[in-house]
């Protein structure tokens, strides 16, 4: 089993999960290298610390402020964190996914909600017509929970 696919079945709690579309990645360096190639990018699997920081490196913003400003809308992500559909897609523009920054959290009933279902991942998204998204689903019920393809709202009202 892959890295990626661990992360995705809540196996690496620890960890963060990083899409990067060729485009900011040099094919020819190290980060390809360490994670899994996808149609548009790569996807890497790294501890939590060392991720926020080559996400940083990366992108050129922090990874935390990032994702507060992500979660102010909603748009689907790809379960496989290869791409999403941006919640401003009805313009004109390229709505391709460039990067998407994620990490999961284990089931906590005392908060409720999602997080009482199950191992909850949370994913944030930077479109190349500048807006952020986020999407956040159970593990196991990615069909009934979070944004759904050609949605705008999550499917669970209790998110």
């Amino acid at each position: 089993m892959s890295k990626l696919d661990e992360f995705l079945a809540g196996e690496r709690h620890d960890d963060v999960a990083l899409f990067l579309t060729h485009e900011y990645l040099d094919s020819q360096g190290k980060l390809p290298n360490l994670g899994e190639e996808v149609e548009n990018g790569y996807v890497l699997v790294v501890p939590g610390d060392d991720g926020r920081r080559a996400f940083a490196a990366g992108t050129g913003m922090d990874a935390m402020e990032f994702s507060r400003t992500a979660m102010a809308e909603k748009g689907h992500i790809d379960r496989e964190l290869g791409g999403g559909e941006c919640p401003d897609h009805d313009s004109d523009e390229n709505h391709q996914a460039e990067f998407i920054f994620s990490f999961s959290e284990e089931q906590n009933e005392e908060v409720g909600g999602l997080y009482a279902r199950g191992d909850v991942v949370h994913a944030y998204a930077h479109c190349a017509c500048g807006a952020n998204y986020s999407d956040k689903w159970v593990i196991g019920e990615e069909t009934e929970t979070g944004v759904q393809p050609g949605e705008s709202e999550p499917a669970e009202a209790d998110e």
